[in-house]
């Protein structure tokens, strides 16, 4: 029995599943926060579906697609951000006019080149495929982004709920708020390996919001968010080992049991604190 609990850590690839599940959990979970809290669920689908043409673009052009992932990933942030400002049109209606149009694009561009890389890696991942400058890449950004992250933690904090008491204080909300941006283009290019473009949104949101129904304090969220994160990303790629499935899918199923019964156990604690005050109301 236990010989087979530990069969998949005797594989290379497995190793390295898990090696990119601890990579990218940190500054996903850490970012998913700040989405949650700023009600950026859709600017963080956004961008993810809105690197696909960067992707193309940096193979046509023969440079690494990490450049190309990412300024498409600005491109579609900056334009999202100054429609928004200079139109009548709401935020949410011109992401998603903008990453349809960007991710429409991208899958023009693909089917019009001829090239061997394969479309559902780059949409679901290759989690069991990842190679070792694929690790790096992510290390780097992972450690670059999770240091942002958490030593301005404060600032962004105030910009997600007070944008103007944030400038009243001093801040630089331009260079807040396009950092942000900066932050999930870069995110969303580590996790381009081990979740791809679709499933990235999932490990980008569902941390934080699972946090948020479990905590009530944002800096125990942050690290709450982290555990969570991890800790399904690694029981995903374990769990696929034996189930047979593909780790990307089967982590976000997980977390989406997680965020269920974190709702249940949250109405259940709403509803019994609910009937105490009651309870007392009567009694007095």
């Amino acid at each position: 029995m236990m010989d087979s609990l530990l069969l998949p850590f005797q594989f290379a690839f497995m190793q390295n599943a898990f090696y990119i599940s601890m990579i990218v959990s940190v500054p996903t979970a850490l970012l998913s926060c700040f989405l949650v809290m700023k009600g950026w669920a859709l600017m963080g689908d956004a961008v993810s579906h809105a690197v696909l043409p960067g992707i193309v673009l940096a193979y046509i052009l023969g440079i690494p697609l990490i450049i190309g992932a990412f300024a498409a990933g600005m491109t579609c942030s900056i334009a999202t951000g100054y429609l928004s400002t200079n139109s009548r049109v709401k935020q949410d209606t011109v992401m998603g006019v903008v990453f349809s149009g960007m991710f429409g694009v991208g899958i023009v561009l693909y089917v019009s080149v001829e090239t061997d890389m394969h479309l559902d890696h780059i949409l679901f991942g290759n989690m069991l495929g990842v190679e070792a400058h694929e690790m790096w890449t992510a290390g780097i950004i992972s450690l670059g982004v999770g240091l942002m992250l958490a030593l301005k933690w404060k600032d962004w904090l105030l910009h997600s709920f007070d944008p103007a008491q944030a400038r009243a204080s001093g801040l630089w909300v331009n260079w807040l708020h396009y950092g942000l941006l900066a932050a999930l283009s870069l995110t969303i290019v580590a996790t381009l390996s081990a979740a791809g473009l679709i499933l990235a949104i999932g490990l980008l949101i569902a941390p934080g919001a699972i946090a948020f129904l479990l905590v009530r304090k944002f800096s125990t969220m942050l690290w709450v968010s982290v555990i969570i994160c991890m800790a399904s990303m690694l029981l995903g790629t374990y769990a696929s080992f034996f189930l047979d499935s593909a780790p990307a899918p089967t982590i976000i199923l997980i977390m989406t049991a997680i965020f269920i019964a974190a709702f249940v156990r949250r109405q259940i604690i709403t509803r019994r604190t609910s009937m105490l005050r009651v309870d007392d109301a009567v009694n007095s």
